[in-house]
């Protein structure tokens, strides 16, 4: 009996918790920090090689980082598409899993008003015609 339950983990339970987890599904609790990951948890993310995992810890030794823009901005090798997907499987940066969204770019300043052509003077109209005129 033992021996069909672990089966049945290895076949259905764990593929699904990876697929939970890569789809950002799991909470926090199944993440890892880039803060507090070693170099070898670092590795074993798709993604991060071991170039990219020197990078990451060298830099942190600097400071830790504090949010994905500081992350992505001082390690070489991660723009914001591999960024997302790493924070698709699970890796943090200070805990925070949600990526700020670019800031909106300023609204471009509103055309200056033209100022309106100044009004014409009215000519008078016409005088009108004698009221015994329009009986004939």
């Amino acid at each position: 009996m033992a021996n069909s339950a672990l089966s049945f983990l290895r076949r259905l339970v764990l593929p699904a918790a990876l697929v939970a987890l890569t789809a950002g599904l799991i909470p926090s609790a199944w993440a890892l920090d880039v803060n507090s990951a070693t170099k070898s948890e670092l590795d074993a993310i798709k993604g991060i090689g071991p170039k990219i995992s020197q990078r990451i810890v060298t830099e942190r030794k600097k400071s830790a980082f504090k949010d994905w823009a500081d992350f992505q901005a001082r390690v070489s090798g991660i723009g914001p598409k591999v960024a997302k997907d790493l924070q698709g499987q699970g890796l943090t940066v200070g805990g925070g899993m949600a990526m700020a969204a670019k800031p909106a770019a300023p609204a471009a300043p509103a055309a200056a008003a033209k100022p309106a052509a100044p009004a014409m003077a009215a000519k008078p109209a016409a005088p009108a015609a004698p009221a015994e005129a329009m009986k004939k």
